[in-house]
């Protein structure tokens, strides 16, 4: 068997996340049906770096998957990038050796999460930003975010359907940045809980709103108590953007 590891991207709008399952279309089952196809009939089993929920965008998922032959690698990222959805881009395709893994050996990701914070909606940007145009307090949401760099225990940010028992992660960057009229959070870490980035959106973008003061950030961590955060924001604005690997 070839192990090859794949990068690709899609807009999550239609999916009902990566991971295969009964109730909707999904990104992993898409690009299983198309290597079944292209490996004559024969299941393949796709890995995938992690989930990404319902609605979630990725600009660089990672895959891996094994077949029984040696193929060009370029020549099968374009097998698979014109045979999937127009939803799903296949960017690249790399022969890997046979102990990588997508998402054993994953070093860390980034998330961004896009804000429209302008008066009026945008229709170009409504399936991948969340509209938000009531930011009062942009420096107390920057220093409400730094706050969360470190590792902690997360479970004041975790969704009640979280299934892991170890909370604690270690956040190496969240930045806090306008473009034009967007605001853009970026996140990197060695792993984030169930809907968690969503949570963080959702509690600075009440303190950006004048609602909570920044040190809010702190009691949640350490009361560990979802309750305290805020409300999570929607799907549509968050993108895997990378997944970095050991050397």
């Amino acid at each position: 068997m070839t192990r090859y590891k794949a990068i690709i991207a899609y807009d999550g709008t239609d999916f009902a996340g990566f991971q295969i399952q009964d109730n909707g279309r999904t990104v992993q089952e898409e690009l299983t049906r198309v290597l079944l196809r292209l490996n004559s009939g024969l299941a393949v089993k796709v890995h995938g770096s992690g989930r990404t929920d319902s609605g979630v965008h990725a600009l660089g998922q990672v895959v891996h998957f094994d077949l029984p032959q040696v193929r060009d690698a370029e020549k099968l990222r374009f097998a698979l990038d014109t045979q999937t959805a127009d939803d799903i881009d296949v960017l690249s395709v790399d022969l890997m050796s046979d102990d990588f893994h997508s998402r054993f050996n994953t070093h860390s990701k980034t998330y961004q999460y896009r804000v429209n914070t302008s008066r009026a909606k945008n229709p170009l940007t409504r399936r991948f930003s969340y509209h938000f145009p009531k930011i009062i307090a942009f420096d107390e949401m920057k220093t409400a975010a730094a706050l969360l760099v470190g590792r902690h225990d997360f479970s004041g940010f975790t969704a009640a359907g979280a299934t892991v028992t170890d909370k604690v992660r270690t956040i190496t960057q969240v930045d806090v940045v306008r473009v034009k009229d967007e605001i853009h959070f970026v996140f990197s870490g060695n792993g984030f809980l169930y809907k968690q980035i969503r949570n963080m959106v959702g509690t600075l973008l009440k303190i950006g709103a004048g609602k909570w003061r920044a040190e809010r950030i702190s009691e949640i961590l350490l009361a560990e108590n979802r309750d305290l955060a805020g409300p999570t924001a929607p799907a549509h604005g968050l993108c895997l953007m990378e997944v970095r690997y050991e050397d």
